[in-house]
């Protein structure tokens, strides 16, 4: 069906919201209807057929369920209409809004959107929902299988499903997990699978920048805005207008970054330094840390007005050690990707690789998978790899699996890694923080914690 065909009920108690999407809809559909008592939801769909409802989550009203949005979408349910159900849902509720997907909804947009984006989820679940009654039948976690972001896990299939559901709205996104977990894949795949998709993916390394660099890089400048501007540059979020910015390590920028940044979000709008100007701009962000969200929430290292705007719906990465067989999963993938790369016939890892393979605590985590396969690959004679022919990373970690060390023991630990992984490299700071698994900013933290 198309969207000049369709028909659609909007439910919100706030009349501004009615008049906008009233206004909006219609020229762009056969009819829309809007109607601020829910109550009144059976008496609608019993006197006519609708293709889409807008459901708002929240209404005034003497049920006290605290999510009137799911008690009135399975009313919906109840009464077996054919509509597909869009819910309309703030930030703070977007948790609620992803359960009521569990409950039959087929999408949810948040306030405020976006007008065109707003058009473009409606036609989307008019595609899916005809799609639906012709027998096709689609699976985000199937087509997420490759570029490495692969999981038969519980915990995998899990995130593939909330992918799966938030890709096609405009919410933002703070994915969480230690470093090696994937965080960029997912943050790849969820672009992939957006309405934004055919747009620009725009990835910066926030925790790499200086003050000085972050609001050039991010922002823009005039030529002539300091020493070293010889023309008029765009910045990050400009290029990616339309489409989707990646920040990396956002755990990392100081409080200062944080400000300016909160307030481009806040505006929809940068100024390129050197101008008074500002840009519109339409992106969808989404930000990594491999902090955890308790060191997140002291506001002496990260404002809270800030988490609140980047953190409509989190993502936390298990680390490989937790993610059972899926080890030998991306241990395959792997070997595959390496042996067509040094073209070796397709080794085969014995019971006693598998073994070892799923008795390592992967400190690394899939990044030192990777370059422990890639290794055995380079290294392998035969055409099956032993447990002898895995060779895992010197850096030793504690985790939960083991009792951990000293305070004192740990640091002499990690100081003897750095010294040796950095004369293995022969000085190059890039190469032994990539084999650390650490950005060169954190790296650089630790030589000065330990007079290095």
């Amino acid at each position: 069906m198309t969207l000049k065909n369709a028909s659609i009920l909007v439910v919100d108690d706030d009349t501004d919201v009615l008049t906008a999407v009233r206004l909006l809809l219609k020229t762009e559909v056969k009819d829309v209807v809007t109607e601020k008592n829910p109550q009144l939801l059976q008496q609608l769909l019993s006197s006519r057929k609708f293709d889409v409802i807008l459901l708002d989550m929240n209404f005034t009203s003497s049920i006290n369920t605290g999510n009137e949005g799911l008690f009135w979408l399975r009313k919906v349910k109840e009464l077996k209409s054919d509509a597909s159900v869009i819910m309309i849902t703030a930030y703070g509720d977007v948790d609620l809004a992803v359960r009521s997907l569990k409950d039959g909804a087929s999408d949810f947009v948040v306030k405020p959107w976006h007008n065109d984006r707003l058009i473009a989820t409606i036609k989307e679940v008019l595609k899916k929902r005809d799609g639906e009654h012709s027998g096709e039948r689609s699976s985000a976690a199937g087509t997420l299988i490759g570029n490495e972001l692969l999981g038969n896990s519980e915990q995998m299939q899990a995130i593939f499903y909330k992918i799966e559901k938030i890709a096609p709205t405009d919410a933002n996104i703070l994915v969480l997990g230690e470093n090696g977990t994937g965080k960029d894949l997912i943050a790849k795949a969820i672009h992939q699978h957006s309405l934004r998709a055919d747009k620009p993916f725009v990835k910066v390394d926030v925790g790499a920048l200086t003050d000085s660099l972050f609001e050039s890089e991010l922002f823009g400048h005039r030529k002539g805005a300091f020493t070293d501007a010889r023309e008029d540059r765009a910045g990050r979020f400009e290029a990616a207008n339309g489409g989707t910015v990646f920040l990396d390590e956002i755990g990392n920028i100081s409080l200062q970054q944080q400000a300016k940044l909160l307030s481009v979000l806040q505006n929809r709008q940068v100024t390129r330094l050197g101008t008074n100007t500002p840009i519109p701009i339409d992106v969808r962000l989404i930000c990594a840390t491999n902090l955890p969200i308790s060191e997140l929430a002291n506001e002496n290292r990260f404002r809270k007005d800030l988490i609140y705007r980047i953190n409509t719906v989190e993502i936390i990465m298990p680390p490989l050690r937790k993610r059972g067989k899926d080890i030998l999963l991306l241990a395959n993938y792997f070997n595959a990707m390496y042996s067509k790369k040094y073209m070796k016939p397709q080794l085969k890892f014995d019971e006693t690789a598998n073994d070892k393979l799923l008795s390592y605590a992967f400190p690394g985590n899939v990044r030192e998978l990777q370059y422990t396969i890639e290794r055995a690959v380079i290294m392998a004679e035969g055409d099956e790899l032993k447990a002898s022919d895995l060779l895992f990373s010197p850096i030793e970690f504690a985790t939960d699996q083991n009792e951990e060390p000293s305070e004192l023991k740990l640091s002499a630990i990690e100081k003897n890694t750095i010294l040796k992984v950095i004369e293995k490299h022969n000085g190059n700071i890039t190469k032994a923080a990539k084999e650390l698994g650490l950005t060169r900013t954190a790296l650089y933290r630790r030589l000065s914690k330990y007079d290095i």
